[in-house]
């Protein structure tokens, strides 16, 4: 396997192979970084399968990409009649229960007992729905993670929810469930396109922005990472020396996701700072049917976000500036004119409060690398809000690609 890890308990723990989590209640699970997943000769997935019965999905895309490797994957190392692989829907739209359903039934006519393992290749919607159909069917069945975009790589594929969009509200239903294994093989984003690279680069610059003045900087110095080829900084520390931009972008996203995640895997806690960009962002992205990705509804949310802190007096003009300028440049929009109006945002504003146990924990920036929570509705004026959208409204840059 890989190194000893640098944290033996509750923590998060790295080593060369990727990342170890052990909550304070007990729950613990990794989070791998590998070359050539689906290289026969790469027996991590096969150790995580452990020889079980098991059922793969696979997105449409992922299917013509990867499927044919993966089914020669499953072939080199399980029995035959022991693995299966079904293709199932893929986009936002196909989020929802009925899909679930259809999961739990391919397994059923496959086979799958309590003892087999589903396993979801692809990106967040398709580990979402898998990890969700994992969580219920038979009460509960271990489920891997092969994440194939940004997204997945560093959010989705870090932590423990799972879930499906119901009535009218996105990721309405779901359960809190593990994976058993979670793979990331950094070599799969070189076939997204460059829409996906730029929603992964959302999340990136979620957690730079709450958390990390470094990994700011790294982005704000090259914001084409992984689309075009970048110098190491002079600047990184020894330890990420040597491994390249890319790795240490994706390396410090996925610990600062899993630090962050740790003393509060099932959200006892609703005050969280991982949900920078998830308060306007889920409205946004609803009210667009779709047409706003994720990555670029928490993009128009940081912006919101951050202009709104910039108005209550939490940050400087400055820094405010430099965190809408940092993702423009990454090529997210920072607002919608068809979505971010007052009225629209003020539901997003109440819809988080009550979904919160009214309490709105609104995050909002207060320097590079810094974050804080704006708790109460009433700390939000209209007023203060409907300048807020002016001032992104009238501001250059990338508007949310139509589907």
């Amino acid at each position: 396997m890989t190194a000893q890890t640098t944290v033996a308990e509750d923590g998060v723990g790295s080593d060369e192979g990727g990342f170890t989590l052990t909550s304070p209640d007990g729950i613990s699970y990794r989070v791998d970084i590998t070359d050539g997943v689906l290289d026969p000769d790469n027996p991590l997935l096969a150790r995580a399968v452990e020889g079980r019965r098991a059922v793969a999905f696979l997105g449409p895309t992922v299917d013509r990409l990867y499927g044919e490797r993966l089914r020669r994957y499953l072939a080199a190392h399980l029995a035959p009649g022991n693995w299966h692989v079904v293709r199932i829907g893929g986009g936002e739209d196909h989020k929802t229960m009925d899909a679930v359903e259809e999961i739990c039934a391919a397994a059923k006519a496959a086979g799958l007992d309590r003892r087999g393992v589903m396993i979801a290749v692809g990106g967040g919607v398709t580990c979402d729905l898998v990890g969700f159909a994992a969580a219920i069917y038979s009460r509960g069945v271990r489920y891997i993670k092969v994440n194939t975009t940004l997204v997945g790589q560093v959010d989705v594929g870090v932590g423990v929810k799972t879930g499906v969009n119901a009535l009218g509200t996105k990721n309405m239903l779901g359960a809190y469930h593990p994976a058993h294994a979670s793979i990331n093989d950094p070599a799969l984003l070189r076939s997204l396109p460059d829409r996906q690279i730029r929603c992964g680069l959302g999340e990136i610059a979620k957690m730079a922005i709450i958390r990390d003045a470094d990994l700011f900087r790294a982005l704000e110095e090259h914001p084409e990472v992984f689309r075009q080829p970048a110098p190491e900084p002079a600047w990184l520390p020894a330890a990420a020396r040597g491994r390249g931009l890319e790795d240490y972008v994706l390396r410090t996203s996925m610990a600062l996701m899993m630090e962050e995640l740790r003393p509060n895997l099932r959200e006892h806690d609703l005050a969280r700072l991982v949900d920078f960009g998830h308060t306007f962002g889920p409205v946004v992205e609803t009210a667009s049917d779709y047409r706003i990705a994720h990555g670029e509804s928490v993009a128009i949310d940081m912006a919101i976000s951050t202009e709104l802190a910039r108005v209550l007096g939490l940050i400087g003009a400055e820094e405010c500036e430099r965190i809408v300028r940092l993702v423009a440049a990454l090529g997210l929009p920072v607002h919608d004119p068809a979505t971010c109006t007052p009225e629209l945002m003020d539901r997003a504003l109440r819809a988080s409060w009550e979904r919160r146990g009214r309490r709105l924990h609104l995050v909002v920036p207060d320097g590079i690398g810094s974050a804080v929570f704006v708790d109460d509705l009433e700390d939000v004026p209209p007023a203060a809000l409907e300048e807020a959208l002016d001032a992104l409204a009238v501001r250059p840059g990338p508007l949310a690609v139509a589907r």
